[in-house]
């Protein structure tokens, strides 16, 4: 459980089991596009319109601001990792090299609970702004319901499993043909944007923002909890680290994919946000196409008609370079051997991940057909925030323990005060009374920060490329994530802890034995393949 990787041996010894390599293909602009499509669908037509209406208020947009820092941070975070150890597995090789293995696969397991639920999600909110691109109000109106089921599962939606398989397929001819087609479909979401954001200003008025009841209508708590959900709508940068066996030049391409990526959707994101609530009073707000149905309401039913056509071609964007990312990492799960090998082949012709990109998708169909975005919303918002903090702890680990040949203590008892002060910080705004707990913690937090920099130096081999003022960036995306987390329901930590006892499960049961005898194996052929045993076991040992 505890055994950790080297970089190098991710990207050679294991990276071999695949069986051919992936074609190095994809250019920063395709990056870039990927990092945009992949984000620009998900959040405004799914979330913003629930958000704003039962949370956050006119305020939508402050709760994507305080997302996006958060995403920045967590991103920077990403970045110097993918640079370091540029291979498809993302978060579940980070965390593998640093934490060990079942960490690694811990993670990993949650990104893909995380992206199999979201783009099933987002694949039913393609229904919806279908409909309403036909003129269609009852966003339901293209879904079967069946009596028996309980409710939340009872609407079967046939548009988005049809959706979901024909991205499959594209995903399993090339990834560069799939680039192209995300690349021109973002440029016109982007000129689609644009029209939303200045036909919206236009026709809205601005005394919106502060009726029926202020800009803040459930005060600064609804705010922070709008930011904790809209934080699913930047699902998305990371899968651009998957693609590192992809891309020409690493240490110059995946900082600015990443980074670049998650600067133009935010920017985006709160735009779009005002706009909403520009146009329509925050309590009139639709939670189902919430865009098509504002045009509508001022009027405008041709525009709601152009903005449900739109929607449905971001949706298609954002879902395609989902599914692009979610096979990668099961492809290099694979490759350790925690789950079946034979999800880690890649085809040798097309270069794709053939067996984890068709059994994924058939799993996001089936979970597109029946299940509602409210169910999964949440516990998508838990296992994204969960990995994000693992991946912060991770870098701060690596940085001056790792590669620093510093003692391990210091580094680790740093990352304990610090999550059990946001921990205490996050209890005091639950507990609303005990506002003092609030600057207290928060300030044992910048004062450990500041003593942990100036006695612990990092001092590892220049990099490629790394994340400024370290620790300061990973210490506040570790107290970010735990905050917002704290903020979600708790049934959502419920099913979560569920899906946490499975997986674990299912690494004792299969995944340690499978890894365990992968690495036997690997030892035997490396032995056999010298003329003298017992030079090659030397070498081993050592």
């Amino acid at each position: 459980m505890l055994a950790t990787w080297t970089p190098d041996q991710e990207l050679n010894q294991v990276r071999l089991r695949s069986g051919a390599d992936m074609k190095r293909k994809l250019k920063w602009y395709d990056l870039v596009a990927l990092g945009v499509g992949g984000m620009l669908g998900v959040g405004v037509f799914v979330t913003t319109g629930p958000v704003a209406r039962n949370h956050s208020g006119p305020s939508v947009f402050i709760s994507y601001i305080i997302a996006g820092i958060s995403a920045l941070l967590s991103s920077l975070c990403y970045t110097e990792f993918s640079v370091q150890i540029p291979v498809a597995g993302g978060a579940f090789s980070y965390l593998r090299v640093t934490f060990g293995e079942f960490v690694g696969y811990f993670a990993g397991a949650n990104i893909l609970m995380e992206y199999v639920l979201s783009n099933a999600a987002v694949a039913r909110s393609f229904t919806e702004y279908l409909c309403s691109a036909f003129g269609i109000s009852d966003p339901n109106s293209w879904r079967v319901e069946v009596p028996g089921l309980l409710q939340g599962y009872n609407k079967l939606d046939f548009s988005a499993v049809a959706l979901v398989l024909i991205l499959t397929f594209c995903l399993c001819h090339s990834t560069k043909e799939s680039s192209i087609l995300n690349l021109i479909m973002t440029a016109f979401h982007i000129v689609f944007f644009g029209f939303i954001i200045i036909m919206g200003f236009c026709n809205g008025s601005v005394e919106n923002l502060v009726k029926p009841t202020g800009l803040t209508p459930n005060g600064i708590r609804g705010v922070l909890d709008g930011a904790a959900i809209v934080y699913f709508s930047y699902i998305g940068y990371d899968s651009v680290s998957t693609l590192a066996e992809e891309i020409q030049n690493p240490p110059v391409t995946l900082p600015v994919g990443i980074i670049g990526s998650v600067f133009i959707v935010s920017g985006l994101y709160c735009l779009m946000a005002l706009t909403l609530c520009v146009m329509v009073p925050y309590n009139q707000i639709a939670e189902k196409a919430s865009y098509s149905m504002a045009f509508q309401r001022i009027g405008w039913k041709w525009a709601g008609n152009i903005v449900g056509a739109g929607a449905s071609l971001g949706i298609v964007a954002s879902l395609l370079v989902a599914m692009l990312g979610q096979a990668r990492y099961l492809c290099v799960i694979g490759r350790a051997r925690l789950v079946p090998s034979w999800l880690s082949k890649v085809h040798p012709s097309t270069g794709t991940p053939l067996n984890a990109t068709l059994f994924l998708g058939l799993c996001t169909a089936s979970i597109a057909l029946f299940t509602d975005l409210d169910i999964v919303i949440e516990i998508i918002s838990i296992g994204t925030l969960l990995v994000f903090y693992l991946v912060a702890n991770a870098l701060i680990y690596r940085k001056y323990v790792l590669t620093s040949k510093n003692p391990p203590f210091p580094t680790l008892s740093f990352l304990f005060l610090i999550t059990s002060c946001a921990i205490g910080f996050s209890i005091s705004w639950k507990l609303e009374q005990q506002w003092w707990g609030l600057p207290l913690f928060g300030g044992i937090i910048m004062v450990v920060t500041a003593f942990f920099q100036y006695t612990v130096p990092c001092l590892g081999p220049p990099s490629e490329w790394s994340v400024p003022f370290m620790p300061w960036p990973a210490a506040v995306s570790i107290f970010l994530n735990v905050f917002l987390m704290t903020t979600l329901k708790m049934l959502s930590f419920q099913r979560f802890a569920i899906w946490g006892l499975l997986i674990t499960l299912f690494y004792v049961l299969y995944g340690v034995h499978s890894t365990f005898e992968a690495e036997e194996m690997g030892m035997e052929m490396a032995v056999n393949e010298v003329p003298n045993p017992s030079i090659q076991l030397t070498k081993l040992e050592v």
